[in-house]
């Protein structure tokens, strides 16, 4: 392979089917993501788990954002505007790991998702 198939894309070239996150979409989920950032501790987990309802009005989440919690619709959560760092926050915490949302999103059960993985045994 050649250093040319690495090559750099242009600045601001989008990649058909990509999500990019930029700045709108980062307006966009601020609160979701700042429902995920707040996962990142034991007591925000532990809150999260007791009472999902709760712990998603602390953070003002609108109904459609609720919804996509609820329905753990990660590629629904990237167009609403989360940072896949922060859902995997929520992933975590949910019981839907990486290989997980990665499945779901790519729309594929998690037993073919994992077939797709370069190293068996690699969950």
């Amino acid at each position: 392979m050649t250093l040319a198939h690495h090559a750099q894309l242009e600045p601001g070239t989008r990649i058909g089917g990509s999500l990019v996150f930029d700045l709108r979409l980062s307006w966009r989920g601020l609160r979701i993501n700042t429902m995920c950032h707040a996962l990142c501790t034991a007591q925000g987990r532990a809150s999260f788990k007791s009472d999902e309802e709760s712990f998603m009005h602390r953070f003002d989440l609108t109904q459609a954002e609720r919804v996509l919690i609820r329905a753990r619709d990660f590629s629904g959560l990237l167009e609403a505007g989360g940072n896949i760092y922060y859902l995997i926050k929520l992933g975590a915490v949910t019981g839907h790991g990486l290989y997980r949302m990665g499945a779901s999103m790519r729309g594929e059960t998690y037993e073919a998702f994992l077939a797709t993985r370069n190293v068996p045994q690699s969950v």
